[in-house]
């Protein structure tokens, strides 16, 4: 089963620089537990900013020396420039493809690890097409952006899953209902407040004996 943190450094208390030095604090203690992705998914700061941000993400996790790979949400610019281990795409975004090939001219190494979001088996078809590492699919019980909008169910995401690529589950994925979403053939699952609310460790270690 993979676990996959994505940041939203906006639900921590306090100033900027608070928010800031939590976020990157969750992320080393979420990568200490054993978590398998993080996906810096910061999108209302300026290229400065992010690439700095992400700076010091890339260097605590390598201090830590974990396995956790890290993913920059969409800026393959940004990924290349910190040394991150790939990219997080939209579904609408350019193709894996593409960043393969710009990661490529830019000498960059390794080959990098390439996440799609998916709202529809149509989108998954179109990433797995491309060649994406795995799929992020949501959103499975709810949509937090959109409330009124209703959510795919497990239905959706288990005709995602009959797909070869990976697919993590995302969107209101809490302890109790993650091993809905296993059972539907999830390989893994994502979240925000999964990880962000209450202790990144105990989380994942109840995960894991989900």
């Amino acid at each position: 089963m993979l676990l996959y943190y994505i940041t939203d450094r906006s639900q921590f208390p306090g100033n900027e620089p608070a928010r800031r030095q939590q976020l990157l604090d969750t992320m080393v203690e979420a990568a200490l537990a054993g978590v398998d992705f993080i996906q810096l998914r910061e999108k209302d700061l300026n290229s400065h900013d992010l690439e700095t941000l992400a700076r010091q993400a890339v260097d605590m996790l390598k201090n830590e020396s974990v396995a956790t790979k890290f993913l920059i949400n969409s800026r393959t610019d940004v990924a290349i420039a910190v040394g991150a281990d790939g990219v997080h795409l939209r579904s609408d975004d350019i193709s894996p493809t593409e960043v393969r090939a710009l990661w490529a001219k830019s000498g960059a190494s390794p080959r990098p690890i390439i996440a799609v979001s998916c709202h529809s088996e149509d989108d998954i078809a179109a990433a797995e097409a491309h060649g994406a590492d795995f799929a992020v699919f949501a959103a499975v019980f709810e949509k937090r952006d959109q409330p009124s909008s209703p959510p795919a169910g497990l239905a959706s995401l288990r005709q995602a899953c009959r797909h070869k690529v990976p697919v993590l589950a995302l969107g209101g994925v809490t302890l109790e209902n993650a091993r809905q979403c296993l059972d539907c053939g999830a390989a893994g699952l994502a979240g925000i407040r999964l990880f962000q609310q209450g202790d990144a460790a105990t989380t994942i270690r109840r995960l894991r004996e989900t």
